[in-house]
């Protein structure tokens, strides 16, 4: 009876450990834009998070820097998370931080893009996606700078993100 007991702990635990390893998705995230009338559009980028059911708001290891979007056109794409291994289920929310070296070049001239104060925490965006098992995911996002940069006047531009994501 005593190795019947030891026999099924073992089994119990070995089943377990292998449940935790099945518990994981790999996530990579790249990004793109749409064509805009601008010379450049530079977009710092901090760092990329995901929301999880399981662990709330996960920092992933982010390819950090300043971006041109109009370089990220006609089915060309940055990664910005390369094969990140998150925790399986459900994700809610993906937010890109971005940072303040934010320019917009406009007949070779380049001017700051202020981030809306909304917008200083990052951007949210809602992805309510259930991630399985050992599946790699990729999520594409689609920055559109023509609908992103409002000008006020007397060239003062405005960052507004209007960005869309999908899984691919």
């Amino acid at each position: 009876m005593k190795h019947l007991l030891v026999l099924i702990t073992t089994v119990l635990f070995i089943y377990s450990c292998e449940n935790k390893k099945d518990s994981f998705s790999t996530l990579s995230v790249r990004l793109t834009d749409a064509p805009g009338p601008y010379d450049s559009v530079l977009v710092d980028i901090v760092n990329v998070e995901v929301h999880t059911e399981t662990n709330g708001w996960q920092v992933l290891p982010t390819h950090q820097g300043i971006y041109n979007l109009l370089e990220l056109q006609n089915n060309v794409d940055t990664v910005l998370v390369q094969s990140q291994q998150i925790p399986s289920g459900k994700i809610s929310q993906i937010r890109l931080v971005l940072g303040t070296n934010n320019r917009v070049v406009v007949s070779g001239v380049s001017y700051p893009l202020s981030v809306s104060s909304g917008d200083e925490t990052g951007l949210k965006l809602n992805i309510h996606r259930v991630l399985q098992p050992n599946t790699p995911y990729l999520l594409v996002m689609d920055f559109d700078a023509m609908e992103s940069i409002h000008e006020t006047g007397n060239n003062v531009f405005k960052l507004k993100p209007v960005v869309r994501a999908s899984f691919q």
